[in-house]
């Protein structure tokens, strides 16, 4: 009897937590707000960093950390991060990874690039915009925290924007959050938290150049 217990407590968890060993990789596709009139002209994307803070066996899931120590990472590899499996238990296992064509980076990009286009910005390669703006990427990291019945995947992505224009500087915030409960350690799963995310971030970022003045 107590072996049957032990097989169905190994399936709960198998059904639960999925695959979590090795990597996973996931693409996050940007969510489109909707075309809008190029009202106040042309806006280019400057410099973005990269500014997210990796740890070595943080305790609390939410900080970025990977499969090994953190002081290996290439600037091309620490791009690709956005998120840690952990088991049944909560332990760190595999890495969650953007696929080859994309990272944290070309995302924030074509998210900010969203944000602007649908408040009436033309965004151009051209850096004699009348406006500009770089980006300082604070947080873009995805977790998940195991339970009985569901699995909850979150994510944060969370930026600073400095904006200029001939008259006028400016530094906004914008903090976009997820949460997606589910049962396995899917890719869909870990993609729809990050969507969560990636729309609440368009939301609040509507709020955030318009209380700045841009």
């Amino acid at each position: 009897m107590k072996i049957y217990i032990l097989a169905a407590c190994a399936l709960l968890t198998a059904l639960q937590t999925g695959c979590v060993v090795g990597r996973r990789t996931v693409a996050l596709p940007v969510p489109s707000m909707g075309s809008a009139e190029v009202t106040k002209g042309d806006l280019y994307i400057g410099n973005i960093a990269d500014n997210r803070h990796f740890e070595n066996k943080p305790s609390d899931p939410s900080v970025p950390s990977i499969d090994g120590d953190v002081s290996t990472l290439t600037p091309a590899a620490r791009a690709s991060m956005i998120g840690r499996q952990r088991n049944a238990y909560g332990h760190a296992m595999g890495d969650v990874a953007l696929p080859g064509d994309q990272n944290v980076i070309e995302r924030t990009k074509a998210l900010v690039a969203e944000a602007f286009k649908h408040r009436g910005y033309k965004i151009v390669t051209d850096s004699s915009a009348s406006t500009s703006v770089t980006v300082s990427i604070d947080q873009f990291w995805g977790w998940f925290t195991p339970g009985f019945a569901s699995v909850s995947f979150e994510a944060r992505v969370y930026c600073t924007l400095t904006l200029k224009r001939p008259d006028k500087e400016g530094t906004i915030v914008i903090k976009g959050y997820g949460i997606n409960r589910g049962q396995i350690a899917s890719d869909e799963n870990w993609a729809l938290a990050y969507n969560r995310a990636f729309l609440d971030f368009l939301e609040k970022a509507r709020g955030e150049i318009d209380r700045a003045g841009f």
